[in-house]
């Protein structure tokens, strides 16, 4: 026969053990729903280390490397720089209205073969509005002309 104190203890163990099961689930659906930002120098230096999991989205960004722009009839290129480094990226889609030359974006994609394929492109909304990670990175590095 269990005392009581040997009861309460079997079951503590059982609830702690249930919420670390639960705890460990969460967690690991979490995992697939992250999506990591990196700078081009970032995205460079990781791929070249093999520290970088090419299979899962991340968001890039910059700006957009003048004179790097080139469109064809199913896809677009263009550069992607943090003041040091760059990645040319390729978008196969519709570009937002304020995507230009120097522009601070974001892209969603994945690397491939050490350019970035895009699947998304988010540019700013107005003139005064860098996104934030762009404008740390930008900092960061030195490179940052904002206020």
């Amino acid at each position: 026969m269990m005392t009581p104190k040997s009861q309460r203890l079997i079951i503590l163990i059982f609830f702690l053990s249930l919420l670390s099961l639960s705890t460990f689930l969460v967690l690991k659906s979490l995992e697939d729903n992250i999506v990591y930002f990196y700078s081009p120098t970032e995205i460079k230096k990781k791929v070249k280390l093999n520290q970088l999991d090419l299979s899962k989205k991340i968001r890039i960004g910059g700006l957009v490397k003048k004179d790097s722009i080139y469109k064809d009839a199913q896809k677009i290129t263009f550069k992607i720089y943090d003041g040091i480094g760059e990645i040319l990226v390729v978008y196969d889609g519709i570009l937002p209205d304020l995507f230009r030359e120097g522009q601070g974006i974001v892209a969603l994609g994945k690397v491939v073969n050490n350019n970035f394929n895009a699947i998304e492109i988010l540019a700013k909304h107005d003139e005064n509005y860098m996104p934030k990670e762009v404008s740390d990175m930008l900092k960061k590095n030195g490179k940052w002309k904002g206020n």
